[in-house]
């Protein structure tokens, strides 16, 4: 199939880079050529997350334009682990836990992609790998320099860092760049974080086939620390959470993150997103099309309905006390400058008995040096409530 408004929106929509180039890569879908492309998921915990939804939504709309998808579950690479962003060496994992860990990963990618249709397939990387021979693992190797493998930003701050680098980790981007090549595909996608990952893939494409493969980048779903969300941050949204936990857990974010979710986790059309909107009102728009892309509807709709009844209509006054802060300003001091709390020793006694509650976010704050970014409504206790507003 082509459309070019489809075909524009999927190189543009939530893409940070497209190798070589985004106008390339348009004239081949432009011009009606099927293509193969590839996601590669390695097996490192149960369940994939929110971040994982990012890839699976863009392969999506590949599948439905006709190209053959498929989904690399890395089983061989998830035995290494990549150590894309890490300061410290992944504790390593027994092929046995690795396939354990992608049991219920079809089950949960059927919520997006169509496993009926006939271009989809889902392949293990161990079945090739596990085959290399020593001599082929020479061969391999001789493509890839390790002056270009150390200009990783990771394993530059390991070094500054006095961390020790494995030669074990050097050769994961050489094992990803070989599925690339064993699979002959033409398109890689992944988040930007896996560029260089890819783009060795990319290198060894050229190197061994003399065929351009193309890399397409997107953007990370990453919270205002600048932390992307997933696992080893602890601020995961699983594919396996219920609609009720997910919508729950998407209000509770910050509202930053309103305008990279609904381009990164929805097909909502941008254009009709109001940013001026309020921010609690574009939260529930967001968690409920995100509950109902992986739901449904009705029970995004039921999500909806339950986090109104049990969290908005709560004995909150409809008139408050409101005091005005500066962004940046602790919200400790804040609250004892304006005689909320006679104190900071107060204020640590609540926190520490999880008393202050965000009434916006559903959550308790437990920062004892919380600083304001954003207006708040607070639950200070058992019955007072304050508006800070900046």
């Amino acid at each position: 199939m082509v459309d070019k408004k489809t075909i524009e929106e999927l190189l543009t929509r939530g893409v940070e880079r497209v190798y070589p180039d985004k106008d390339t890569l348009e004239t081949v879908l432009m011009s009606g050529k099927k293509i193969k492309l590839y996601y590669g998921i390695d097996p490192t915990g149960s369940t994939l997350h929110l971040g994982h939804l990012v890839q699976l939504l863009k392969l999506k709309k590949f599948q439905d334009l006709g190209h053959e998808v498929i989904i690399l579950i890395g089983d061989f690479t998830a035995q290494i682990g990549d150590p894309t962003d890490k300061q410290a060496t992944r504790k390593p994992l027994t092929h046995k836990q690795v396939l354990e860990n992608a049991s219920g990963y079809k089950e949960q990618i059927s919520k997006i992609l169509d496993l009926k249709k006939s271009n989809i397939n889902f392949l293990h990387n161990a079945k090739w790998t596990n085959k290399l021979t020593p001599e082929d693992m020479l061969e391999l190797a001789s493509h890839f320099t390790v002056s270009n493998l150390l200009t990783r930003d990771m394993f530059q701050e390991r070094i500054k860092a006095s961390r020790e680098v494995y030669v074990h980790e050097f050769l994961y981007p050489i094992f990803q760049a070989y599925d690339a090549v064993t699979m002959d595909v033409d398109l890689q996608i992944g988040g930007n974080d896996q560029m260089f990952n890819m783009l060795a893939g990319r290198d060894l494409m050229k190197r061994k086939k003399h065929k351009e493969m193309f890399v397409l980048t997107t953007k990370l779903l990453i919270d205002p620390t600048g932390k992307k969300m997933g696992k080893t941050e602890g601020n995961m949204i699983t594919l396996n959470d219920g609609a009720d936990n997910m919508f729950g857990k998407i209000m509770s974010w910050n509202d930053s993150l309103i305008e990279n979710g609904f381009e990164l986790c929805t097909n909502v059309d941008l254009s009709t997103i109001k940013k001026d909107q309020n921010p609690r009102d574009l939260k529930m728009k967001l968690a409920y099309e995100i509950v109902k892309i992986y739901h449904g509807e009705k029970k995004a709709q039921e999500a909806e309905e339950n986090f109104v009844n049990t969290f908005q209509k709560k004995e909150i006054p409809e008139e408050m006390e409101e005091i005005k802060a500066q962004s940046g300003e602790l919200l400790s001091e804040v609250l004892v400058k304006n005689k909320v709390l006679s104190s900071k020793g107060e204020w640590r006694r609540l926190i520490l008995g999880n008393a202050i509650h965000d009434l916006s976010k559903n959550q308790n704050i437990t920062d004892v040096d919380l600083k304001i970014s954003e207006n708040l409504t607070l639950k200070i206790g058992k019955k007072r409530f304050v508006k800070v507003l900046v």
